[in-house]
């Protein structure tokens, strides 16, 4: 009740923003709709195979509607780190379509069979990250993905299983090493609903969701926490994934 009721302050707070202040296209700044009909339409429609790089050791096939700039990076901080909440149907989509995308890659059946239900598991995020926004914006676009994807026919239902453990640091700013280390053993699932859901969906798949891929380090330890579970991961589903430029890349920028 009380996430319910923060939430419902927030959606107040925008839309006074919005009357008194004036809205506009977080895209291409003109006055009027927080995404506009032309920003809208330039979104992606498709998701597709988008690797980190270098990969962590076992982490498994990883999809994302584009990559971490532009527009997508505009939605993604809007939503995250300032609450516009009208981002959240346009970041669901594009997560649907990842999470579509790493279905039909790694053999899931998207035909609604109960038995074969493909379950979303988002990301968790520190219980102090989420105090401070009033948010938790990856489990808020994942349960909004699995929804729509739902109302298409498709066999996928959206549940928390996961945790982090206490002393885990805000990973901005971290490089791979750093991510690596702060994340070792950091995400865990707890049993409790595991044995209901092996019992209820027997045949089910796992898909770790999250709004940005950077080092792979994050999924890759929450995979290691269901996994450690004995829950099936097929397949890690993102918004979208940062570019990561080679070293003679950077060079041939300095120069």
């Amino acid at each position: 009740m009380t996430n319910r009721l923060g939430l419902r302050a927030l959606e107040l707070a925008d839309a006074w923003h919005d009357l008194v202040v004036g809205g506009s296209c977080i895209g291409c700044r003109r006055p009027g709709r927080l995404l506009c009909r032309e920003c809208r339409a330039a979104l992606p429609t498709q998701a597709r195979s988008r690797p980190p790089a270098p990969a962590p050791t076992g982490i498994v096939p990883v999809f994302a509607a584009g990559p971490y700039e532009g527009l997508l990076k505009e939605l993604v901080i809007g939503l995250k780190e300032h609450q516009l909440l009208a981002l959240r149907t346009p970041l669901a989509g594009l997560l649907a379509l990842s999470v579509l995308e790493a279905m039909v890659a790694t053999g899931g059946d998207p035909s609604g069979d109960p038995d074969a239900t493909t379950i979303l598991v988002p990301v968790p995020s520190r219980p102090a990250s989420v105090r401070e926004r009033g948010l938790d914006s990856t489990s808020a676009i994942t349960r909004g993905a699995a929804a729509l994807l739902r109302r298409q026919g498709v066999g996928v239902r959206h549940h928390r299983l996961l945790r982090t453990r206490p002393g885990v640091a805000d990973q901005a700013g971290l490089d791979f090493r750093q991510r690596q280390a702060n994340l070792d053993g950091s995400i865990t699932c707890p049993a409790s609903g595991i044995r209901t859901l092996a019992r209820t969906t027997p045949r089910a798949g796992f898909i770790v969701c999250d709004d940005v891929i950077t080092t792979g380090a994050t999924a890759r330890d929450a995979q290691r926490a269901l996994e450690s579970a004995g829950l099936r991961v097929k397949g890690i589903a993102t918004v979208a994934a940062t570019q990561r430029r080679s070293r003679v890349q950077t060079e041939e920028t300095i120069m």
